[in-house]
């Protein structure tokens, strides 16, 4: 299992990011579509992630880089977070966003008072991310059927969650 650091953003980050934020193949399953310039991706690291409560950068094993993200976010129940996470595509099948959610579920907890759900939503069609929340031991609880709607249609989405009290994995 690759070993990774997480660290929060920098504004210097804006060009690790672009090289995953801009790659369609990546977008493909996230929320936003692929950046095309730097300035909106700048704006965006300003003005959303570094106020994040918990949006961490992923470091590559060895040389350090920004390969990705991976962040908790608030829901409206003040003891649940929704996980998220996106690596570029030079670092997919290499278990660095295994390794990433893993770090993010042994740090999360400790660092969010009152957090005790983190929950991901990954999209039935992309077995990719569900084998990421599996080997990083999250709890497959069920399918949402036309949950989401996703560029253009309504998405079935499997919901994982992982709970404080739940062993830490790795």
């Amino acid at each position: 299992m690759a070993e990774v650091t997480l660290r929060r953003f920098e504004l210097s980050d804006v060009d690790a990011m672009m090289v995953w934020a801009s790659d369609p193949q990546v977008a493909a399953f996230c929320r936003w579509e692929p950046y095309e310039s730097r300035e909106p991706l700048l704006a965006f690291l300003r003005d959303t992630v570094l106020p994040h409560p918990w949006f961490r950068a992923v470091c590559a094993p060895g040389s350090g880089a920004v390969v990705g993200a991976v962040s908790v976010a608030p829901t409206a129940e003040r003891c649940c977070g929704e996980l998220g996470y996106v690596v570029a595509r030079a670092h997919w099948g290499k278990g660095v966003a295994t390794a990433a959610v893993r770090r993010a579920l042994r740090d999360v907890f400790a660092e969010v008072e009152g957090l005790r759900r983190v929950e991901a939503l990954v999209d039935v069609d992309n077995p990719a991310s569900l084998r990421v929340a599996e080997k990083a031991g999250l709890r497959r609880e069920g399918v949402l059927r036309r949950h989401y709607w996703h560029k253009g249609r309504a998405r079935d989405m499997v919901m994982y969650s992982f709970l404080a009290s739940d062993p830490l994995p790795g």
